[in-house]
């Protein structure tokens, strides 16, 4: 017997039972308006109403990094960490590229990594050595979640001794 001809002959033998699509919750979303219990809820008010007059722009006295999809500063915008270094230089060549490009999110996530690396430098230069313990937050990890540090600390040894083994084999084979 052919495959499809057994599949007919399983439906005959066992129909689908006919389904009450009323008692079925959401059944009918895309029916006509007037028959749709949702509808008087499905107002679109304005997203922002504006009362009076639009804010004042903000004066720029750092550099601000815009999008060529939107090339003009918005009226009000943060100025907490204005770009330096080479961060910056980072931050400024992704802003070059569109919002839609990969390579702008990720040369952005690589400006913040770098970032770190220089605030590190910039706390060295002063003196201050920067406690890495207590900013990576490990004491409310110990306190709050000793398996998942516990994890975490035996995966970052399993890759250090893998990463020092690596590197003794090869200046062995030297």
């Amino acid at each position: 017997m052919e495959p499809r001809a057994d599949l007919t002959q399983h439906r005959e033998q066992n129909p689908r039972p006919r389904v009450d699509v009323t008692t079925i919750q959401g059944w009918g979303a895309d029916l006509d308006r007037k028959n749709r219990p949702a509808v008087p809820m499905e107002h679109m008010p304005p997203r922002l109403p504006l009362h009076g007059t639009p804010p004042v722009q903000q004066a720029r006295k750092v550099e601000v990094l815009v999008s060529p999809e939107r090339p003009h500063v918005t009226p009000l915008f943060g100025t907490s960490a204005p770009p330096k270094g080479l961060s910056g230089a980072i931050r400024r060549f992704a802003y070059k590229l569109t919002e839609s490009d990969l390579r702008h999110w990720l040369l952005l996530l690589v400006a913040d990594r770098v970032n770190v690396v220089e605030g590190i430098g910039e706390d060295l230069a002063r003196g201050k050595i920067p406690n890495m313990l207590s900013e990576m937050g490990i004491k409310a990890e110990w306190e709050h979640n000793r398996a998942g540090l516990v994890k975490k600390a035996a995966l970052a040894g399993a890759v250090a001794g893998l990463a020092y083994y690596l590197i003794a084999s090869r200046s062995r084979r030297r």
